[in-house]
């Protein structure tokens, strides 16, 4: 990993603040495996620090939050495997005893939804955009907990849109469903959002706070556990015929042409 390709900050957006950004915006700030593999040990180590109140994501040049995964990544591990290994960041963020904040400017899709989703709170510029058109374009499947944490943000109608139809959900949706806290308007206005809402939870009590994050987090891990069978049926899509089109075509920059 590029020591660039997360920048962490302090105190910018006010006291108890700390804020990571991913930083590939030539890439629309993809995750690399260094990058999920930083991101863990941020979490476990954040996780200790008291002096931290609010947790804010975000990506870099104004375009994206995270377009997904580094594809090229799939090619050197096994997916499943990968997979998992990845979900497990994802539990560390949404363990985390402070209140976390997606900041979304741009599109926010494939992983980086499923990062997106695994934060308390999300705010977004108008112009965002979020989904997982997968069927379009890797010919994979989602983890069951990824699926779920989707579904109980942005309900089972949107979830059902993005997967099946392969449609990017606006702000203004994602915001009447309930999925985003705030959208405001592109440009200045989503760090001044953000640093409101994070002056708000760096006053409220603590103990409030974390005891509710445990209590919601204590009630969704039964709904959210893995199917029986699901590895075995996640193995069977990533090595099928439609995952290895799907990454051929993606990194020759070609439509896929799955074979269904």
């Amino acid at each position: 990993m590029s020591a660039d390709d997360l920048l962490i900050e302090n105190d910018r957006l006010g006291p108890g603040v700390l804020e990571v950004t991913f930083n590939r915006p030539q890439r629309r700030n993809a995750f690399t495996r260094d990058m999920y593999a930083a991101l863990r040990d941020l979490w476990e180590r954040t996780a200790q620090d008291r002096s931290v109140r609010v947790v804010v994501l975000r990506g870099a040049g104004g375009k994206a939050f995270a377009a997904g995964n580094e594809i090229s990544d799939f090619l050197e591990a096994d997916a499943v495997d990968y997979e998992n290994w990845i979900r497990e960041m994802f539990d560390r963020l949404w363990e985390l005893p402070q209140v976390t904040i997606a900041a979304v400017d741009g599109v926010c899709v494939g992983g980086g939804l499923a990062v997106a989703t695994h934060c308390d709170l999300r705010v977004a510029t108008a112009s965002s955009r979020f989904g997982y058109p997968i069927a379009r374009t890797l010919g994979n499947a989602l983890s069951g907990t990824v699926l779920f944490r989707c579904q109980s943000i942005f309900g089972e109608s949107l979830t059902r849109e993005m997967l099946l139809a392969s449609r990017l959900v606006t702000a203004e949706r994602a915001y009447g469903a309930g999925a985003l806290t705030a959208v405001v308007p592109d440009g200045a206005g989503l760090d001044a959002e953000v640093a409101a809402l994070a002056e708000g939870i760096a006053q409220a009590s603590r103990v409030t706070i974390e005891t509710t994050k445990h209590q919601l987090l204590t009630r969704a891990r039964p709904a959210e556990a893995s199917i029986a069978g699901e590895e075995a049926l996640l193995r069977e899509v990533y090595g099928g015929p439609d995952f290895a089109e799907g990454v051929r075509a993606f990194l020759a920059k070609e439509k896929p042409a799955f074979g269904g």
